[in-house]
């Protein structure tokens, strides 16, 4: 079973999106356990102050390292990278992370733990990344006000790769980015509409034919949406 820990200063924000669909299915399996734990549970001031004006100046404000670090130790029972056992990963949710794609999934998919630290403000101390995390995660190349979306996004596609998630076993091995390409177009009834028609092979019934215009019309569709995945 994977075994989910998100460190939030919003934990209500996960409070019922892990009710629908796969995820409840798979937790309801016991494939998975999530939970979502408030940081500010790790501090030790009458306050709970877990951010700080950064150094040097600037706007805004950082989130500080005693109480993550504290955190990580709690969940893990390792307070540095080189502790965290090799089942376990740590990972931190911000715009300089590497970028999150399918391969880095199936991946986190293969651990026992997987604990996700949601950025807020200007940012995480430094100090965290440098000497904590296993891995830094962005999803993408833009700004979010924080790691809570991020950390839907990643918990949704690492749960969609564990055995027994998906009515199908081979739907994950057919879907977008799984060999490199994006999925190729799909159709269901009516045969026609507006004038638009379903490829003439799909109602053929021949599953050669078939499985060679669905491997053409990938490559199409990522030649002409995401030609940058052809390169690689």
């Amino acid at each position: 079973m994977l075994r989910v820990d998100i460190i939030t200063i919003f934990p209500e924000f996960f409070r019922e999106a892990f009710d629908y669909g796969i995820i409840r299915r798979a937790r309801a399996a016991e494939l998975v356990t999530i939970k979502a734990h408030d940081l500010r549970q790790w501090t030790t001031d009458k306050h709970h102050v877990v951010d700080d004006r950064p150094f040097g100046g600037g706007d805004g404000m950082v989130l500080k390292p005693e109480p993550i670090f504290a955190a990580v130790e709690s969940l893990v029972g390792a307070n540095r990278r080189e502790a965290i056992p090799k089942s376990s990963r740590v990972v931190l949710l911000s715009p300089q992370g590497q970028t999150f794609n399918q391969p880095l999934a199936a991946d986190f998919a293969g651990c026992e733990q997987l604990v996700l630290i949601c950025g807020r403000y200007e940012g995480v101390d430094e100090r965290v990344a440098e000497a904590l995390v296993t891995d830094e995660v962005s999803i993408g190349d833009y700004v979010l006000s924080g790691g809570e979306p991020a950390a839907l996004v990643v918990v949704d596609a690492i749960i969609r790769l564990l055995p027994g998630a998906l009515g199908s076993e081979t739907s994950a091995s057919t879907e977008s980015f799984a060999e490199g390409l994006l999925d190729y177009p799909h159709y269901t009834r009516p045969p026609e509409f507006e004038g638009m028609r379903v490829p003439e092979v799909l109602l053929t019934g021949h599953h050669g034919e078939i499985a060679r215009w669905r491997r053409e019309a990938a490559q199409d569709k990522t030649k002409r949406n995401r030609p940058d995945l052809l390169k690689k």
